[in-house]
């Protein structure tokens, strides 16, 4: 398909999430990710990934610096503060999202650059949706001592009933989607302005890497965010 999905925040944003095979139309800005909570600020639109070694977040408040985080199932979360004139990306997997990074990265642009999380206008981007991610009773109890909302965001399926379309069906499932919509609302995101992509890349493995469905070692989507000169 070779296409980006873009993302319409504001007429001085580009923000998109590349498919399959795009390619990406200026110099992005990549961390190298280890599902932690280590955030950057980056200032230096040619920072190399080798540079951001263990940085799973990254925020900025320079126009022309375009900034990114790489997914395959995890979910990418893009920030913008209209009144400063700041940006973020973030890598929020499961384990990220139970160490609730996007709370942090939201406490960082307060101290950067003033943020009042009230102004941000947020987009969760494609990741995999809550039918396809089941997990192990382990991962549902590290969300549970996270704090989070259990009854919203976690389904018990019952037993494991695996079928062609969805190898995933039945179990215990996470909605990472909420659970990352809840971070941000406790934050003061307000609920009108985060909008969820609602994009599953499990289930649309023809447009979008999927590590569940491939293997670790597949492609990654480039999920970027750049404020406009």
């Amino acid at each position: 398909m070779n296409s980006l999905f873009r993302y319409t925040i504001a007429d001085n944003i580009d923000a998109f999430s590349t498919e399959r095979g795009a390619e990406l139309p200026y110099y992005v800005v990549q961390p190298h990710q280890v599902h932690g909570c280590e955030i950057r600020e980056v200032t230096d639109p040619l920072t190399t990934r080798d540079e951001l070694e263990g940085v799973d977040a990254l925020v900025t408040d320079v126009p022309g610096v375009a900034i990114s985080v790489r997914t395959a199932d995890c979910i990418p979360v893009l920030l913008y503060d209209p009144v400063n004139k700041a940006i973020a990306a973030v890598h929020a997997g499961w384990r990220g999202t139970v160490q609730h990074i996007s709370c942090k990265v939201i406490d960082r642009m307060q101290e950067l650059y003033g943020t009042d999380p009230a102004d941000l206008l947020a987009v969760i981007g494609p990741g995999i949706g809550p039918e396809s991610f089941q997990v192990g009773q382990e991962v549902a109890d590290a969300f549970s001592e996270a704090g989070f909302p259990m009854t919203k965001i976690l389904g018990d399926c019952g037993p494991k009933a695996p079928t062609a379309d969805n190898p995933m069906n039945g179990g215990l499932h996470i909605d990472l989607w909420e659970a990352n919509r809840w971070l941000l609302m406790r934050s003061g995101v307000l609920a009108e302005n985060i909008r969820v992509s609602g994009i599953c890349t499990y289930l649309n493995n023809d447009r979008f890497y999927s590590a569940r469905r491939e293997g670790t070692k597949c492609g990654r989507i480039i999920n970027v965010i750049k404020l406009q000169h």
